[in-house]
């Protein structure tokens, strides 16, 4: 049984957020995008940039998650 870590992906536009969430539960990296835009957008863009930074800071990458 392998266990699957969240991490930060390789495939990043900015930071590898949306990748990294993308990969661990195989969603289409473009649609967890555009979902994370929108919900941005029509939060008034403070809280999910706000979740973004933090995500940011807590999720490690995936080159050092295999050490």
């Amino acid at each position: 049984m392998s266990h699957k870590k969240l991490t930060r992906s390789d495939d990043r536009v900015i930071a590898g957020v949306c990748g990294g969430i993308a990969e661990y539960f195989g969603w289409d990296l473009t649609l967890v995008r555009v979902l994370y835009i929108l919900i941005t957008i029509f939060s008034a863009a403070f809280p999910g940039i706000l979740v973004y930074i933090i995500l940011w800071i807590v999720m490690p990458s995936s080159t050092y998650s295999d050490l």
